[in-house]
């Protein structure tokens, strides 16, 4: 596979397998779903593998943070509720596979070289949130303040490309999740101020937050980490043995 194209290919192969996973859990067990989050995983280690060390470290911080997301917003807050009112066993390694393939596709040389790609990206945000408001039944002033997220990473974010990558990623993944009922959005926020529509407009707004953090904070997860491996060995250095004296 030709470098250029590898971004492209890990993409269609995240998009292809979470498309699948989501239908193969519609009205499944939790049986079911553990199946398919270990094969999530396997997916997700099997494309990180051939990644730089720093890309790694950025999708293992990237899967933290959402894992402790899903278990605040979901189970505890009720921001949304998944169709077996768990966390599905699939979806923190999702996440990591969405980041893997949104920071791929982002940093390719295909967007890079095209910076209207994130002004397009935005601009079909703006029509989703503007529609999310004039709503009749429940305007959706949640998915207007996550776009307000949005907007700011497309046009101060560092790597712009990858917010707009998100951005494409995330809709799809929420629009086809929320259709097959796999989750189902709150009516309003857990404070009551603010309705939402099921999927929130700006919801890719939200995902953004876990890209900008993951970003942030991998490097300082690397570096304890190696710290730790230090540790580690200097303390089964000190703990062997000493060779015995000569007789």
């Amino acid at each position: 596979m030709q470098r250029g194209s590898r971004p492209f290919a890990v993409a269609a192969i995240v998009v292809g397998w979470i498309g699948l996973a989501l239908a193969l859990d519609d009205g499944g067990g939790i049986g079911r779903q553990r199946l398919i989050g270990a094969a999530t995983w396997l997916l997700l280690i099997a494309l990180v593998w051939r990644e730089p060390r720093h890309t790694q470290m950025q999708v293992a911080t990237l899967v933290v943070l959402a894992t402790l997301l899903e278990y605040s917003a979901s189970p505890l807050l009720g921001l949304y509720t998944y169709r077996l009112h768990n966390v599905p066993a699939f979806v923190p390694p999702g996440h990591g596979l969405v980041y893997l393939a949104a920071v791929l596709v982002g940093r390719s040389a295909a967007v890079t070289r095209r910076p209207l790609i994130p002004l397009v990206a935005l601009a079909v945000a703006v029509a989703w949130a503007v529609g999310g408001l004039l709503l009749p039944d429940r305007p959706d002033t949640l998915g207007a303040v996550l776009f307000l997220s949005f907007a700011g990473f497309a046009l101060r974010g560092k790597t712009p490309g990858v917010y707009a990558a998100a951005f494409a990623l995330t809709a799809a993944l929420e629009l086809y999740g929320t259709h097959l009922g796999t989750w189902r959005w709150a009516a309003h926020d857990p404070t009551g101020l603010l309705t939402a529509a099921n999927p929130p407009s700006g919801i890719p707004g939200g995902y953004c937050w876990l890209d900008f953090w993951a970003l942030v904070l991998a490097p300082s997860a690397h570096r304890l980490l190696v710290r730790a491996r230090q540790g580690c060995r200097t303390l089964r250095l000190r703990l062997r043995p000493a060779p015995a004296a000569p007789s």
